[in-house]
């Protein structure tokens, strides 16, 4: 068969696969569960609505799926809220469901390329299951990029916190004060933090809880700080003050360390990746000239010494540029 038929049973796959998912939205739009809570919601505060107290909730409560049955399913799975908790920590609208959804849609399509593509079916099998990580890459790259902008805003969050509290504001007016004036990320932290203590939640658990949503250092330090002047005393606006010093030199010093370790990250990167896009550029140009890497038994052995010597490679060239402060 032809590459143009290979080509139109692809895109003919995906348009299935985007026609089904736009019925479903629009079908979930109108009859979903969300549609329905609107609804009775609207109900309850209309003239004449007539709804039990109990159904009635103002706290927000975060789905693993908009389908009951994929959520009692997903509950089910060991560890689940660790990544519906990388979700949140990321910023990302996507649900568990959809990051799974896309998972599997990114393999479906790699494997769609086996007829196309001269590779041994297990070793496409296995560069299918290693592409269908790429949304789980893209959320914890998300992640780390969120988390590092809130550790650079932190300490312009503890001097507004400071100043607040020296003008004789409470400490949870200072937080409000800085869940408005900061912008994102940090910012709808904090603000959630001043309003779930606004809701009657302690202010031990609302800051417990922000250190669970920021996974940062510094912000740990932060709240530990504040917990212990809560229950010794003190002078808490010196306290923030030391904190965001020293905040700030250490941003400094990650910043030199990150300038000193750029060479040695880069080559990293590029010893990494050219075997494999120097194998991808042969297997395009001289297919024939890689069949024997898997045609022959010595080729297996040749590519797993090579992966495994990779492995090593980057695990001595990674600990080699980490310097830990």
């Amino acid at each position: 068969m032809s590459m143009i038929f290979y080509a139109f049973s692809i895109l003919l796959f995906v348009a299935v696969v985007l026609c089904l998912e736009g019925i479903y939205l629009w079908w979930n739009s109108y009859h979903g569960p969300s549609a329905k809570r609107i609804e009775a919601r609207l109900r309850a505060i209309s003239a004449g609505g007539q709804i039990s107290a109990d159904r009635l909730s103002i706290l927000k409560k975060r789905l693993l799926s908009e389908s009951p049955q994929m959520q009692q399913w997903l509950m089910r799975l060991p560890r689940i809220g660790s990544l519906d908790r990388l979700l949140v920590q990321s910023g990302s609208t996507w649900s568990v469901a959809q990051l799974l959804g896309y998972c599997g849609l990114v393999v479906l399509c790699t494997v769609a390329l086996i007829p196309l593509v001269p590779i041994p079916i297990p070793v496409m099998l296995a560069v299918a299951a290693v592409i269908g990580l790429l949304p789980m890459l893209r959320v914890m790259r998300q992640r780390a990029k969120r988390l590092k902008q809130m550790e650079a805003q932190l300490p312009d969050a503890v001097d507004m916190i400071s100043r607040a509290l020296r003008a004789g504001h409470s400490f949870s007016g200072a937080l409000g004060m800085v869940g408005q004036e900061m912008k994102a990320p940090i910012g709808p932290e904090f603000r959630t933090t001043f309003e779930e203590i606004n809701y009657g939640v302690a202010l031990d658990e609302a800051m417990t809880n922000l250190a669970m949503r920021v996974p940062v250092g510094d912000l740990r330090y932060f709240v530990i700080a504040v917990l212990i002047q809560r229950e010794s005393g003190g002078n808490l606006a010196e306290i923030l003050d030391t904190i965001g010093t020293m905040v700030r030199e250490r941003l400094k010093l990650f910043d030199k360390i990150r300038v000193l370790s750029a060479e040695g990250r880069l080559s990293a990167w590029i010893l990494g990746l050219l075997p494999f896009c120097t194998a991808g550029l042969i297997l395009v140009v001289n297919p024939g000239f890689m069949k024997v890497l898997w045609e022959d038994p010595i080729g297996w052995r040749m590519i797993g010494g090579a992966l495994v010597s990779m492995t090593l490679g980057v695990l001595w060239m990674r600990k080699i540029i980490r310097i830990r402060v």
